[in-house]
């Protein structure tokens, strides 16, 4: 084999040191500062990168829909910070043309152009030194994507959020200082200074005006949470301003702790464990490590050790756990899963595998348990079929074959038959107690409904770990 074309491994000792310390999140927050600043001389400036104090830096995103209160809370951020307060409008204050091209908000910056110009704006010395708030940006999905390739990325984003009625209502009362730009209320928010209640104007914008912005950013806004899940915190709104500030303030106070996810996914047969596992990976970018795959891919490699697994799947036989182990410990000590973290499953299926796991490097910090009666599990997967030509599995009720074509040559696989099926599951709830004891913090999750449901309650318990600023492990 090539030796270029060998994946890059990291020994467990190095991966756990990297991940106590956050290593890896430091190296891509170096690398982002790097693609946006690119500098003549990247050695000296990671050195004066590193000896700033990164937790004294704010990079914060203060997002939601018109008149919720986003400047105000942004200006005022920003001051308690002293971090540069960013807008779509001070982006284009001296570029005359394309204030004259684009009227906002009727019409957002295109993606690539927006970049360019926070690129430009984040690269001077202000930014750089006392940090940034962007108030209102990005405002659509695909602006929030490109920011995150060009490496913007923010430590907080907060998202203001209000009933529709409310918003509409500050809309018609909303006043602008246009000395300052400062937005004020006649109920919410007003000036304590009579000089700049006289100067006051208001908003010309029609009620149809208001309504189309608030529809547009209720069609960006679910695209927006999906993007800043790990760093976002919803904030209501429709509370007085001094309450809604504190939560901001106390949010962006709080330190990020960036831990590698090690998901163990645990379940009968039958419980959707490669389906959640593969919803997971994509949404949480984790590495997908099912363990059946994984031992038939090292069998089909053509390696000495493949074909040492190979004998025992060709008989049926199962592969030893020291094989297993020894396939797993490669490929969990790959740089994407120490990088990104993985979600395994598949393995361990007893209590001397779960003991190996936990005695190897690469113990999991947190565990899910898929629960579903034997009766529904039997019920499941009697009425599964694979397609031998694309190796994709379909289900009679649930996800059916798209043509007759491949439903005409789908095979049930010889495990899947009700007696195997039957004894496989006696000897799953055997094993079951036994792996509690190792993993006794395992979270429950009922598998007994829709996919879409069971996935979202494990990705609210990824995400509550995350924004709760807890640790995984």
């Amino acid at each position: 084999m090539d030796e270029t074309a060998k994946p890059l491994r990291i020994s467990p000792q190095i991966s756990i040191y990297a991940d106590k310390h956050n290593i890896f999140h430091l190296v891509q927050s170096l690398l982002s500062s790097l693609v946006i600043d690119q500098p003549e001389d990247p050695i000296c400036y990671l050195i004066s990168l590193l000896q700033r104090s990164s937790s004294d830096i704010p990079r914060v995103m203060v997002l939601g829909p018109p008149a919720v209160g986003k400047h105000t809370v942004a200006r005022e951020l920003s001051a308690e910070l002293r971090a540069v307060h960013v807008t779509t409008d001070s982006l284009l204050q001296d570029q005359s043309e394309l204030r004259a091209q684009y009227t906002l908000p009727e019409q957002e910056l295109p993606a690539e152009l927006l970049v360019r110009l926070i690129q430009q704006r984040l690269n001077e010395i202000d930014c750089f030194n006392r940090g940034w708030v962007l108030e209102g940006i990005p405002q659509t999905h695909l602006q929030a994507l490109s920011l995150q390739q060009a490496g913007v990325l923010p430590e907080h984003v907060v998202m203001l959020e209000a009933p529709d009625d409310v918003l509409l209502e500050r809309t018609q009362g909303k006043l602008v200082d246009p000395l300052t730009g400062d937005v004020y209320h006649r109920t919410f928010i007003w000036p304590a200074a009579a000089a700049v209640t006289q100067r006051l104007e208001k908003q010309s914008r029609s009620e149809k005006q208001r309504l189309a912005d608030l529809q547009r950013y209720r069609c960006e806004v679910t695209g927006l949470i999906s993007a800043y899940q790990h760093v976002l915190k919803v904030i209501n709104c429709d509370q007085p301003h001094t309450d809604v500030y504190q939560q901001v303030l106390a949010f962006v106070r709080t330190r990020r702790c960036s831990k590698t996810p090690r998901i163990l996914l645990l379940g009968p047969p039958g419980s959707g464990k490669s389906h959640q596992a593969r919803l997971l990976s994509e949404k949480f970018k984790m590495v997908d490590v099912c363990c059946g795959q994984l031992l038939r891919s090292v069998a089909a490699d053509g390696s000495v050790l493949g074909e040492e697994i190979q004998t025992y799947l060709d008989d049926g036989r199962p592969v030893p756990d020291s094989l297993v182990l020894r396939v797993l410990e490669e490929r969990l000590s790959r740089v994407d899963c120490s990088c990104r973290g993985w979600i395994l499953h598949g393995f361990p299926r007893d209590l001397q595998q779960a003991k190996s796991l936990q005695e190897s490097q690469h113990q999991p910090s947190r565990v899910f348990l898929l629960e579903l009666t034997d009766d529904v599990c039997l019920e499941r997967i009697t009425l599964r079929a694979t397609d031998p030509v694309s190796g994709e599995r379909f289900h009679a009720v649930t996800q059916p074959a798209p043509s007759s074509e491949v439903q005409n040559r789908l095979r049930t696989r010889p495990e899947d038959s009700i007696h195997t099926l039957t004894h496989t599951l006696s000897q799953h709830r055997i094993h079951t107690a036994a792996l509690q004891s190792v993993y006794p913090d395992a979270v429950h999750i009922d598998a007994d409904q829709d996919p879409h449901s069971v996935f979202e309650a494990l990705s609210s318990r990824l995400t509550e770990d995350t924004r709760g600023h807890t640790p995984l492990n």
